[in-house]
């Protein structure tokens, strides 16, 4: 008689209140299918709640060239010191020494944190209505008017070409792997149309949600009105889209593939122009190899890259002397916390390693509303975001974390649990993407097709 072969164990720990009211493995002592099939269970209960909110992280990108903002602080703040070239009203040892201060500080900042400093500080010392000259810094540096208003642009240059990630179209020939954006956006909008719109929250500065989101056609509201020339106009998000009746009077019904996209720290698209804010697409292509150079070679392309590109409204530095309304981060922020103090909320965070304290502080609070279920996505099972949900178990049995087993992240690293593999083997599967990457591929084998007929037509003239 032979032995039953055994299962594999799971790969994955769901982290959450117990029906006891004890925190523990959820998915302890199961096999990977049968884990993988109450996970998923799980996860299509929740999100057939009534409000569906997402909040993904820098940890969304890294897949596709992104940067965690650790390391685009450092990659930011290397490419200005190596800049060669610098005005002649600026004094380049200042600029050296402000960022050589921000690298050695202790305790210290957040990165967007101390860019508000820089920004607020330049506001100060060159507005007309202003009773300030300029303001005294901490440490060696002495920064002018002229050198700090270089560096920021300078920052803001840099922290553009950083962030100027593309998505390819479809997936590689012969392969069946596609970017994760498009199977999780794919999957988020194939909810139930009756329930309420999928809100998608970001903290990131790249495109690659609008990219995904028009590469596999779905409609979204992003605060801005218009294309060739958009403008911003939070109404936009009391919007929604329908098809229309037959007739004048017929039934309408909403289109399935439609959600609200915020992005609360600002991103590469947004211009400030006449003190008004707008919204225009730029070209990627030139940014493809930017990343893979030095520091110093990324300097000396720089400028000749961006150029040709208007003042970038990237940065979260809303200025707090003179707030208006071309400044949208007080009205997604309010739109934040409104979205999850709604009833039935399920909230899913992604990428986000609760390191901003504003971010993490409203999460904190819409943890108090008794109909809102959490899951935190956390790759590395040792990270203190897992101690810090645990002790979110005195609110309720609504705060839970999924994660690697410890057996997992040492076999590989970085593998499961994260957001490439949250979205295309976690989430349940959804029949129209499979439909979409076979027209994609359809489509590219016409081309394909059409070059090779070309070529034998030129061969033969």
């Amino acid at each position: 008689m032979t032995d039953t072969p055994k299962e594999a164990p799971t790969q994955y720990r769901l982290i959450g209140p117990s029906d006891t009211g004890e925190v523990s493995d959820l998915l302890a002592g199961q096999s990977a299918k049968d884990a993988k099939h109450r996970l998923q269970a799980l996860i299509a209960e929740w999100l057939r709640m009534e409000n569906l909110v997402v909040l993904s992280g820098s940890g969304t990108s890294v897949s596709s060239g992104g940067k965690v903002m650790a390391d685009l602080e450092h990659d930011v703040l290397e490419t200005v010191k190596a800049t060669k070239k610098f005005p002649s009203t600026v004094a380049k040892e200042n600029v050296l020494k402000i960022i050589e201060e921000r690298q050695k500080e202790t305790p210290k900042s957040s990165f967007e944190d101390w860019l508000s400093f820089l920004v607020n500080a330049s506001y100060l010392g060159k507005a007309p209505s202003s009773p300030f000259s300029g303001v005294k810094w901490k440490g060696s540096a002495e920064l002018t008017q002229a050198d700090l208003s270089w560096v920021v642009e300078r920052i803001g240059r840099s922290i553009f070409a950083e962030c100027a990630l593309s998505l390819p179209d479809a997936p590689a020939p012969g392969s069946t792997v596609i970017a994760p954006h498009l199977s999780f956006l794919a999957k988020l909008v194939a909810r139930d149309s009756n329930l309420g719109r999928a809100h998608l929250f970001t903290l990131n500065y790249d495109t690659l949600f609008e990219q995904a989101l028009e590469l596999l056609g779905i409609q979204y509201f992003d605060g801005f009105t218009g294309r060739a020339d958009a403008r911003f106009d939070p109404s936009v998000y009391g919007l929604d889209v329908y098809y229309p009746g037959e007739v004048a009077e017929g039934r309408v019904r909403r289109f399935d593939k439609f959600l609200h996209l915020y992005k609360l720290h600002g991103s590469i698209h947004w211009q400030v122009r006449r003190d008004e804010l707008r919204a225009r697409h730029p070209d990627l292509v030139p940014f493809t190899e930017y990343r893979d150079r030095t520091h110093a070679d990324r300097a000396a392309i720089l400028d000749s890259l961006a150029k040709n590109l208007p003042s970038v409204g990237i940065l979260p530095t809303a200025n707090k002397f003179a707030q208006t309304l071309s400044m949208p981060f007080a009205h997604l922020f309010r739109s934040f916390q409104i979205r999850l103090s709604a009833p039935q909320t399920f909230l899913l965070i992604l990428g986000y390693g609760f390191g901003d304290d504003h971010v993490t502080g409203i999460i904190e609070t819409a943890l108090m509303n008794p109909s809102l279920v959490m899951l935190v996505v956390e790759p590395d099972p040792n990270r203190q975001t897992i101690e810090r949900v645990q002790n979110y178990k005195d609110l309720g049995k609504r705060a839970f974390v999924l994660t690697p087993t410890e057996a997992a992240f040492e076999t590989d690293k970085f593998k499961h649990a994260t957001f490439d593999d949250f979205a295309r083997s976690v989430m349940p599967d959804v029949q129209w993407l499979d439909d979409f990457l076979r027209l994609r591929r359809f489509e590219k084998q016409i081309a394909a097709g059409k070059v090779e007929d070309n070529d034998k037509d030129g061969d033969g003239a």
